[in-house]
């Protein structure tokens, strides 16, 4: 058997709401698309990394009382982690970020938040979240959180993909390349479809896909060869 001394490129996989971090294995069925992928020549070997944010407070912001912190949790704790325990290329180039639902939320918030450590995103019949009070206020108490009406407007411009996009520099954006996917089934189109809108609007450079589907793992099983060849064509060397 032959054992790599190489570093890889990254891509960390975000599960949805009510799902952890086995979903993209066990539903998703990664690991034996990814090997296809790779076997084909349509994606670059990669590590893929599957985080679980199916805690007592489920979901990748911080919460809105500041008292579950999971975002500061990924960035200042996970991530170095992961990084510094397997042979992960650190650049922003060979690092991308992907998910499905509550997961696809989580990946335009991230790499919106972060441009300068991702080189790619790819955020699947993603759910932007609350986006008015009283939304944030019935999720906060799901959640367990406690909740005050005046942070509810500031928590939203922060952690709501369709208004955090409007606040950051365009450049900055476009140094991600983006790929958002949607069914025409799903009851979440209509937040995909303002964010290409928005996007649109704002000159931010992505690829915008709607194809046959619903909300379901059938869906997200038939993109996720097309987001490792997305986000390999960016890992690649011309």
């Amino acid at each position: 058997m032959r054992h790599s001394s190489r570093s890889y490129p990254v891509l960390y996989l975000l599960h949805g709401y009510s799902d952890n971090h086995t979903g993209w294995v066990q539903f998703g069925e990664v690991q034996h698309i990814a090997d296809l992928a790779i076997a084909a020549g349509e994606a670059t070997p990669m590590i893929i990394v599957m985080p679980d944010a199916d805690t007592t407070r489920p979901g990748y912001t911080n919460s809105v009382d500041g008292k579950h912190n999971y975002e500061n949790f990924f960035f200042e704790e996970f991530m170095p982690h992961i990084e510094n325990t397997y042979r992960i290329r650190k650049d922003k180039r060979y690092r991308a970020i992907a998910g499905l639902s509550m997961g696809g939320g989580g990946s335009f918030v991230y790499a919106m938040r972060r441009p300068d450590l991702f080189s790619a995103a790819a955020p699947l019949s993603a759910w932007m979240g609350p986006t008015t009070a009283e939304e944030l206020k019935n999720w906060a108490e799901r959640s367990g959180a406690s909740f005050d009406p005046e942070d509810a407007e500031a928590y939203l411009a922060k952690n709501n993909p369709l208004a955090l996009v409007k606040t950051i520099e365009k450049e900055k954006l476009n140094s991600i390349r983006w790929y958002i996917d949607c069914g025409d089934d799903d009851f979440l189109y209509e937040g995909n479809a303002q964010m290409h809108i928005l996007m649109r609007q704002l000159g931010i450079n992505h690829e915008y896909r709607v194809r046959d589907g619903g909300h379901t793992w059938e869906y997200w099983r038939t993109a996720l060869p097309t987001v490792l060849q997305f986000v390999s064509k960016g890992f690649h060397q011309f």
